[in-house]
């Protein structure tokens, strides 16, 4: 079992910045493909970044491309996504997974980018 608890979102002007927080706890947080995924209202959830167990790989959905950065602390047990260049289309509520494929899931942060 992991638990998954994100942390970071906010209200943010267009072309603000802000970063996000998963903090885990519980199985080894070391051995999971971490990801952030993304629900805006009356729409799928969808793909927004992973970064590999080791670190050394990191995918991007092509919309966040260059704006979004994935990144780990294996020592704080956490996994962070930094957003810049905020659009008001990257409203939602953000989650993070852990697993590959994804297997346990936080509760979600909302982020709301006004334009």
């Amino acid at each position: 079992q992991v638990q998954l608890v994100e942390s970071g979102g906010g209200l943010v002007q267009a072309g603000g910045s802000l970063r996000l927080s998963c903090a885990a706890s519980g199985r080894t947080f070391g051995s999971n493909t971490m990801h952030w995924f993304r629900q805006a209202p009356g729409k799928e959830r969808d793909f927004v970044a992973a970064i590999t167990m080791s670190g050394d790989r990191t995918y991007y959905a092509d919309s966040v491309k260059g704006r979004f950065t994935i990144s780990r602390d294996d020592i704080r047990n956490t996994v962070y996504l930094r957003m810049d260049s905020l659009k008001p289309e990257d409203t939602a509520v953000y989650y993070c997974a852990a697993g590959s494929p994804p297997e346990y899931w936080g509760q979600g942060t909302q982020v709301t980018v006004s334009s």
